[in-house]
């Protein structure tokens, strides 16, 4: 389980985020009622960004979970474990956010076993209560407690869904791609590589996300553009960076890598 923890920042230490609409604004009005929420979307759009940037601004912990197929109720509650010969209660990411409050971000939530989505029902409706069967407490969730979860339901909707009985006890935001004068300027914002190749990268992206679903699984995201203009950054060759930050990543299979190839070469002329 891959959990990360940020303090409350001071105000120099907000991530930058690219406000496309009324995101931040529904954000912490979600936070100030107590409302969970759910962000869905395609992967490396920006939602995790979103969460880290919203956390900063309200000046609240964030705990982060990286969920996957092995995660279980207990990861995020916590356990008991033998500690200098005696055994030990450990709060899990979620039961130190129900305590102590913040914001407990479940990265792909989908990705997580069953029992999980057990666990956050309680948290999501007017109880707002952290049952520990193992300790026989019953935690009640403080004002500043906010749970979010995130998914991306056109990549995960053939092998795994989120059930219709969890998505509808969270609001919902939808994130998509920014639009490409957007995403030019938070390319330039996080690397500082120039509007020329910065706007390439866009446009490399934006054709290879008309082939998403059809011969590739998922679209060149935003952070893997992020990365290929870093590279950039560091002196490495366009054609190296391209395809060690977006057409690696993005298949395995020669026939496809090499369509990409041949796509990328036509849009740099």
């Amino acid at each position: 389980m891959s959990v990360i923890l940020k303090d409350s920042p001071v105000a120099d230490d907000i991530p930058f985020y690219h406000v496309t609409g009324n995101e931040e604004r529904l954000f912490e009005t979600a936070f100030a009622q107590h409302l969970p929420l759910l962000l869905k979307g395609p992967t490396g759009c920006g939602k995790t960004r979103f969460v880290s940037h919203m956390a900063a601004r309200l000046g609240v912990p964030l705990y982060t979970v990286s969920c996957h197929d092995d995660l279980t109720a207990a990861d995020l509650t916590g356990r008991f474990l033998i500690k200098g010969g005696e055994t030990v209660w450990v709060d899990g990411p979620l039961t130190r956010a129900v305590r102590t409050g913040g914001i407990c971000y479940l990265d792909e939530v989908v990705e997580a076993r069953k029992d999980v989505t057990v666990v956050l029902h309680p948290l999501t409706d007017d109880r707002r209560i952290l049952p520990l069967d193992r300790t026989g407490e019953l935690l009640q969730a403080p004002p500043g407690f906010m749970l979010v979860v995130s998914y991306n339901p056109g990549y995960q909707n053939l092998l795994k869904q989120l059930k219709p009985s969890t998505r509808q006890r969270f609001l919902a935001m939808e994130f998509d791609f920014p639009d490409p004068e957007s995403e030019t300027v938070v390319i330039m914002r996080e690397t500082g590589i120039d509007r020329a190749r910065a706007t390439t990268l866009v446009r490399i992206a934006g054709n290879i996300r008309k082939l998403s679903g059809i011969d590739l699984e998922e679209a060149a995201s935003t952070r893997l553009l992020v990365y290929g203009a870093t590279l950039l950054m560091a002196g490495v060759d366009f054609d190296t960076a391209v395809g060690a930050a977006i057409i690696e990543p993005l298949s395995d299979d020669a026939d496809i890598k090499a369509g990409l190839r041949e796509a990328i070469a036509i849009i740099r002329g």
